[in-house]
């Protein structure tokens, strides 16, 4: 392995280790409920772009990249079951600039996924109390959950599970409350960015609705940062992404196309509350239905906000343990032993990214759909880069302990990493002033790595990166 040297003993790894207990139903409610969310909100923003029908293709496309990618990401997963994810497996290939940059990437994308989240917990809430700013609600939404992470990984797990299989229960009861009144005529209507007839235009919109077919699935390589609190990574690692990822198809297809059968799709793109308003046309606006939904759809939001907090506070955790953070973020809570400082710190930014709406809404999108955009950056560069530290791996270290190979190799990765390529082109594209920004910090970040390099020779040696 390519490594800057360590001065420190091994021992002292010890002071910041992460306590492993949990199980394989346990990871797969972490796989499922940090994604979610994705199926209550965000993705409805491609349809203002691509129509139903375009967006349609650019889900399919993008829900066979995720496929590809999960099941090669395993491969990595179980061959390096550390908190850092990404960050370890980039590392291990490619030296200390190829972990800066995944973990970088990485840590954009589980910072900015919350705060969007979290609008959208507040939106949720402003349906039912109207007077309820939907900011407060969301900093509300910050404070209670990163209580709940720092209090102990093993409740924060229970709670996820509890959670996740509620908020699967809730999608499945939308999608029967407003199947009476499915028409396909009403899904296809004005389906080709909005046209009736497929054109050029309609090819357009579906490359400008790539992030939010990304929304779908944004996060689910978040359980490779529970690795190291996993009892049998090299088992359960595999069960939990793999079930998990085709839970999140079958539940995406099936809200996609519901939701826009139901009525007048056109109203329910560029809103944060696509499910309660998609069965407004169907049971009234003062529905039992309706109230239901809203209280129930809340626990979507909640189980992939809750999740993407254990996602972040591992991988700040991860990078402040390797040196490549101030090392005080990496201390573990001393009764809890949870990494309760680098909790703490996401939540800040998350908070900050909240109400910042002069700095983050620009390019004439909304808050909330420029905050995805930034996340979905940060993880189309973090594949990209995991799928090639997979291939350099495969080639530099042919006798790694592998207990779960990429099936297909080296077809499932080539395909995942020339989708991934397509995504970020495109996206840099169609979003070119996020994209500066995601580029500004990322050249920020370099610029601290550079002038940090004692923080990494000084750091404790890294007993599962150096074994």
């Amino acid at each position: 392995m390519k490594s800057e040297s360590r001065n420190q003993p091994i021992g002292k790894v010890m002071h910041h280790e992460l306590k492993q207990t949990l199980g394989t139903w346990q990871l797969w409610g972490i796989a499922v409920g940090l994604v979610i969310s994705g199926e209550y909100f965000g993705w409805s923003y491609g349809w203002a772009s691509a129509g139903t029908l375009g967006f349609v293709i650019t889900a399919i496309f993008i829900a066979a990249m995720y496929t590809t990618f999960i099941f090669s990401f395993t491969e990595l997963t179980t061959s390096i079951p550390h908190a850092g994810g990404p960050f370890a497996y980039a590392r291990q290939a490619f030296g200390p600039t190829g972990g800066y940059l995944a973990g970088a990437a990485t840590l954009v994308e589980f910072v900015f996924a919350p705060p969007a989240i979290a609008l959208a917990i507040g939106a949720y809430l402003h349906v039912q109390f109207p007077g309820l700013e939907p900011k407060h609600a969301a900093m509300c939404a910050y404070l209670v959950f990163m209580a709940l992470n720092i209090v102990g990984v093993q409740i924060a797990a229970a709670f996820e599970l509890c959670v996740t299989l509620l908020a699967i229960f809730e999608l499945l009861v939308f999608m029967g409350v407003v199947s009476p009144g499915f028409r396909w005529s009403n899904f296809t209507a004005g389906g080709w960015a909005g046209a009736n007839t497929f054109s050029m235009g309609s090819f357009h919109g579906m490359f400008a609705a790539i992030p939010f077919a990304i929304w779908f699935f944004l996060a689910i390589e978040g359980v490779a940062m529970a690795a190291e609190e996993a009892r049998n990574p090299k088992r359960s690692i595999p069960i939990a992404y793999i079930t998990g990822i085709l839970t999140l198809v079958v539940l995406a297809i099936g809200v996609m196309v519901f939701a826009g059968a139901a009525g007048d799709w056109t109203r329910l793109a560029n809103i944060n509350d696509p499910l309660p308003q998609a069965m407004k046309f169907i049971v009234g606006e003062h529905s039992g239905w309706m109230h239901m939904l809203v209280w129930l759809g809340l626990f979507g939001l909640v189980a992939s906000f809750h999740g993407i907090i254990l996602g972040y506070s591992r991988q700040i955790f991860a990078l402040a343990r390797a040196g490549y953070l101030p090392e005080w973020l990496s201390k573990v809570h001393p009764r809890f032993k949870t990494p309760h400082r680098a909790i703490l710190a996401g939540g800040v930014v998350g908070i900050a990214a909240i109400y910042s709406d002069e700095l983050i809404q620009f390019g004439g999108q909304t808050l909330t759909a420029n905050i995805v955009t930034m996340s979905v950056f940060g993880a189309i560069v973090m594949y990209i880069i995991s799928m090639l530290s997979l291939f350099k791996l495969r080639r530099t270290a042919p006798n790694m302990e592998r207990p779960f190979r990429a099936p297909l190799f080296p077809l499932f990765p080539a395909f995942a990493l020339i989708a991934a390529l397509i995504c970020l082109a495109t996206m840099v594209y169609f979003n070119f002033l996020v994209a500066v920004v995601f580029a500004i910090f990322l050249v920020l970040g370099y610029v601290y790595f550079l002038l940090t390099r004692h923080q990494r020779d000084t750091a404790p040696a890294d007993v599962l990166l150096e074994e």
